[in-house]
């Protein structure tokens, strides 16, 4: 028997802020939270020196320097959106967390950038010196969902979900299918990413970064825009807690939304370059697992990364879809690619949005590239809506597609 999975914890840690409260008073500035890197300068090669990282955040007395020896940065950033994930479902202090009957999906592009230069040393430097007890534990693709394991002492299943740009949808909507499917009674899911030089470079390389804009990086990233030349890196982590219907009203713990329905699948075409048939593909997936049509959806917020051929694949797609019936914004032009937690702190702020009945333009969107789909571009300023449902999109290198539809709860 299929089971209703709600949202009942959320939390995150953005270049926006690190509650709703901030988050909602920065979208309202229509100021993003891009800045430039001049420590960047020194690296030969590198052209874009702009990127979001996270606002300061604080640490409760859980995080010392025995249970975070093994964390990189996105670990931590990770534990404490989880902490705080947990104490807003009213489950930190709960025993049977413990006992098996929840478990952790969470995901990163890769693991920690810093333990990679320590292994990079056994061939550049020739020597072992760098490595140490903790390198591979912050090195390894699951450091994310195994440190948050043992920090909150969880026993369920983990599932990684290193997936570069879905990394952390993909993790809500598997998190979803193991409670769904009765494998789970709750279910910790998001993702996490640092601010890295490396992760910038790397993109530079791919020529899919910003590089006109660092003396002005307010202004980029664009996305949808004619004058776009890029992304932006940022850096976060994003956790929702999810769980079965049931459990949440026997607790009477608060529900922000339903997750009504998640679809994933992959091109199978190129590494790098989108498939608008199977963008649209998985939005109408999704919609099939929710039992829905396109006129029930009240916003969709895009991925949007301000790339030349992601803009437009994206754009085809959705338009293919829903026309310009529905609502479009990306969060991204406040926070950059947050990469593996962008799925996450999207989520999570595109519900907080719905239950707002306001939601954030797309900034720095002035004149939309005449190769975009005709959609409705919500522009300039936020816009007022009242909506039943929202449909939150990541799309990935490697092919990889996701589409999330949360709800409002309904008993």
């Amino acid at each position: 028997m299929s089971r209703r999975v709600v949202v009942t914890g959320m939390a995150g840690i953005s270049p926006l802020g690190c509650d709703w409260k901030s988050v909602c008073t920065r979208l309202k500035t229509y100021r993003n939270a891009v800045c430039a890197m001049p420590q960047w300068q020194a690296l030969d090669g590198l052209n874009s020196l702009v990127a979001a990282p996270a606002a300061p955040f604080d640490l409760s007395e859980r995080f010392n320097r025995r249970t975070t020896r093994s964390m990189s940065r996105s670990s931590i950033m990770a534990c404490r959106a989880t902490e705080l994930a947990l104490i807003d479902a009213g489950l930190i202090d709960c025993d049977w967390i413990h006992d098996g009957s929840m478990g952790i999906a969470y995901g990163s592009c890769a693991g920690d950038p810093h333990s990679l230069m320590e292994i990079a040393a056994l061939a550049n430097e020739k020597t072992t010196r760098k490595l140490n007890a903790t390198t591979y534990v912050r090195f390894m693709a699951h450091t994310c969902p195994v440190n948050i394991g043992v920090f909150f002492s969880i026993t369920g299943r983990i599932i990684t979900t290193t997936s570069a740009c879905t990394s952390g949808s993909q993790a809500i909507g598997y998190a979803y299918e193991a409670i769904k499917n009765g494998y789970e009674r709750a279910m910790i899911a998001g993702g996490a990413e640092e601010c890295s030089v490396a992760n910038t470079a790397i993109f530079d390389t791919l020529f899919a970064t910003s590089t006109q804009f660092n003396d002005r990086p307010s202004l980029t990233p664009r996305p949808f825009d004619a004058d776009r030349d890029g992304l932006v890196l940022g850096e976060g982590a994003g956790t929702l807690i999810l769980e079965e219907l049931e459990s949440a009203l026997e607790r009477q713990a608060p529900i922000y939304a339903e997750v009504a329905g998640f679809a994933t699948n992959s091109d199978g075409k190129h590494i790098t370059n989108p498939d608008s048939v199977k963008m649209a593909q998985v939005m109408r997936d999704a919609l099939c697992v929710a039992q829905m049509s396109p006129k029930d959806i009240g916003y969709i917020n895009a991925h949007g990364t301000a790339t030349i051929s992601g803009d437009i694949a994206e754009s085809v797609a959705t338009a293919q879809v829903f026309g310009q019936a529905v609502p479009v914004s990306t969060l991204k032009s406040y926070m950059g690619h947050t990469l593996g937690a962008c799925g996450a702190l999207e989520a999570w702020m595109s519900i907080e949005m719905m239950r707002e009945g306001w939601f954030a333009p797309t900034i720095n969107l002035q004149t939309v590239d005449s190769r975009c789909g005709a959609l409705d571009y919500i522009q300039g300023e936020g816009r007022t809506i009242n909506c039943n449902a929202i449909m939150s999109n990541n799309f990935a290198f490697g092919g990889i597609n996701t589409s999330l539809i949360f709800k409002r709860f309904e008993k």
